[in-house]
């Protein structure tokens, strides 16, 4: 994913401005949880209306936002956020109605709650865990679970994302085995949002992933952990090459995913950054290419951004 520095004009954009916004509200909601204060549901609620108009206005930037994990700090706010931009996309997608997305981000937001339940020196450990420590791990959908149910007083269909984000299409999930369509709609859409999040996103314990190479990984998934079908539409939304993805062309130029086709995810739109020669191309001469359109040209290979960045430094 990408990882050039943000200008202090992006930093200053709407977009960008709108999305930290959104990471800070869910923050603040987390911060008075793990302080043991009051909270009610509205107050997601609010975020999730704020994310879902946000997001009809900036799709492609929020996108970016998340494969460029630009905003740092308040990680677990930062990923249910992502995790969230994404289900909606991915729910939008599968045509759901209103009142079913809107639940479905309110506990995208809310499904790794119950981590605030957990000791730090679990959470932030750096290095593989023990199976002790897994276990307590694999417990945070029960606490999950609890704190959407006995503190904020939510739905049972929120309560049901956070219970059940975890558990697979093949049944070998957890806490409850459940198989297939069993699972909640609005879980297995989640399951993959955070999957595809996690990969994309540094990690105490081991570093990100290409955007490329976490759509690869879900599609090769064949039904065992992930809804199939869900798959199909995130993989519409996202694309082959995820919107930021920097992609060298068969003419060997290198170019930026900016857009792309959901009926055609291999001919996404890109922005040129190099020439075929190597030579990197000043920003007031970048180019946009619709492949769709330009038929001679396609993607060979998909680049790691950051080893894109440290060579052309």
């Amino acid at each position: 994913m990408l990882r050039f520095s943000i200008s202090d004009v992006q930093q200053n954009s709407s977009p960008y401005r709108a999305y930290k916004n959104i990471i800070e509200k869910l923050n603040g909601i987390f911060t008075a949880l793990k302080l043991g204060h009051d909270m009610e549901m509205r107050a997601v609620d609010s975020v999730c209306e704020l994310l879902l108009k946000d997001l009809r206005d900036y799709p492609d930037k929020f996108v970016g936002f998340i494969l460029g994990g630009e905003v740092s700090g308040n990680e677990l706010a930062k990923s249910s956020v992502n995790s969230a931009i994404l289900s909606a996309m991915t729910a939008q997608e599968l045509k759901l109605p209103h009142h079913k997305i809107h639940n479905i981000v309110s506990g995208a937001l809310l499904h790794d709650v119950g981590m605030l339940r957990l000791s730090k020196g679990i959470t932030e450990k750096k290095g593989g865990l023990s199976e002790a420590e897994l276990e307590q791990i694999k417990s945070h959908p029960l606490h999950t679970s609890k704190i959407v149910t006995k503190e904020l007083f939510g739905s049972s269909e929120v309560n049901s994302i956070g219970l059940h984000h975890h558990e697979r299409w093949d049944g070998q999930g957890y806490p409850d085995h459940l198989v297939g369509s069993a699972i909640d709609i609005g879980a297995r859409i989640v399951s993959v949002a955070d999957a595809f999040e996690a990969m994309v996103s540094k990690k105490s314990y081991r570093n990100s992933m290409i955007g490329y190479q976490a759509i690869k990984n879900l599609m090769a998934d064949n039904g065992r952990r992930f809804d199939p079908s869900v798959i199909i539409a995130f993989t519409k939304v996202m694309g082959i090459y995820p919107i930021g993805s920097i992609v060298r062309l068969n003419d060997s130029s290198i170019a930026r995913v900016v857009n792309v086709h959901t009926d055609a995810p291999l001919r996404p739109v890109i922005q040129t950054l190099m020439d075929e020669n190597g030579n990197v191309i000043s920003s007031s001469k970048v180019t946009t290419i619709d492949l769709l359109a330009e038929k001679t040209l396609f993607i060979k290979e998909a680049l790691d951004p950051v080893e894109y960045e440290k060579a052309n430094a």
